[in-house]
């Protein structure tokens, strides 16, 4: 009889649940804790500096005479109730297109997995094709490795000021950011692969009298699968990580753009949420993934 798959079903995936759970709450607490905003004392302040502050909109008076901060102005880090009521009112309006550049949340997670994808996948398609090439010949791969070593490490953000004068498409360009972010770890990984093929299953492919395709597609590529899966995983948070500072400073509608027009409005919130709907994005696209990749995966 087949082993049970570990998962929240099992006793350990039941513990590590009520563990996490129990972590996220002493989170919200200690968070919640950390932004209790004390309340107003007017000690020591006189009648001119009170009146200053009542004027530039930081305390208000109440019906009894006294003073209090004013609620709608923030002071510091909001706290998870702030971001909660925040995160209600953004999805309340998810699917709402208020002007040009004020369309709903929906909308946003729309337009940046939309962006990611394209670049992800057009990224993805080429660093196989090369990585097999580069990989299949011991040449090529000596000869090229150098400038992949080099290409790697650059961070993609660095190619946007001149892909936006080569193509003067703000679009396009974080399109191309994404594309640049994805290409060289899923490269060299599948160069990589591709070498370290184990050459019993070539002898035995040539023996069959396999034809180069049919070898590629049949031995190739099944048995440098891992480190093909392995160089997409790492291209995909690469990617991920490029595709919002790429909305900020382009200006492109997306979760980015949402990050950097919260912050101009001084709303820390809205930061707050923009950051949290990032990582939810990564979580799901990333689940995704790790589905898809099973299929692909090759195990001896």
């Amino acid at each position: 009889m087949a082993e049970p798959t570990p998962g929240i079903q099992s006793p350990g995936g039941r513990h590590a649940l009520v563990i996490s759970l129990f972590l996220f709450g002493i989170f919200l607490l200690a968070w919640h804790l950390a932004t209790l905003r004390p309340a107003f004392n007017p000690k020591g302040l006189s009648d001119e500096q009170l009146t200053t502050m009542e004027f530039n909109g930081d305390i208000i008076r109440t019906e009894e005479g006294s003073y209090i901060y004013d609620p709608k102005k923030a002071r510091g880090l909001p706290g998870p109730w702030a971001v909660a009521r925040k995160s209600v009112e953004e999805f309340g309006e998810a699917f709402q297109k208020k002007g040009t550049n004020d369309h709903g949340i929906a909308y946003l997670i729309r337009y940046t997995v939309l962006r990611f994808a394209a670049g992800f996948l057009s990224a993805s398609l080429v660093a196989a094709c090369l990585g097999v090439l580069i990989g299949l010949s011991a040449t090529l791969y000596r000869a090229l490795n150098p400038f992949i070593q080099v290409l790697k490490p650059i961070s993609p953000l660095a190619w946007m000021p001149l892909l936006l004068y080569s193509v003067q498409d703000p679009t396009m360009t974080a399109i191309l950011v994404v594309f640049m972010a994805s290409l060289w770890p899923t490269v060299a990984n599948t160069a990589f692969g591709v070498s370290a093929l184990r050459r019993d299953y070539l002898q035995v492919a040539r023996l069959l009298q396999l034809t180069w395709s049919r070898r590629l597609v049949k031995v190739v590529l099944p048995a440098a699968a891992p480190a093909i899966v392995a160089g997409l995983r790492i291209s995909f948070g690469s990617a991920l990580v490029a595709v919002v500072p790429a909305e900020m400073l382009l200006g492109e509608l997306g979760v980015g753009y949402l990050t950097w027009i919260e912050w101009n409005n001084l709303d820390i919130a809205g930061v707050i949420f923009a950051i949290l709907v990032v990582g939810g994005v990564g979580v799901l696209m990333d689940l995704g993934f790790t589905r898809l990749a099973r299929f692909v995966t090759y195990a001896e």
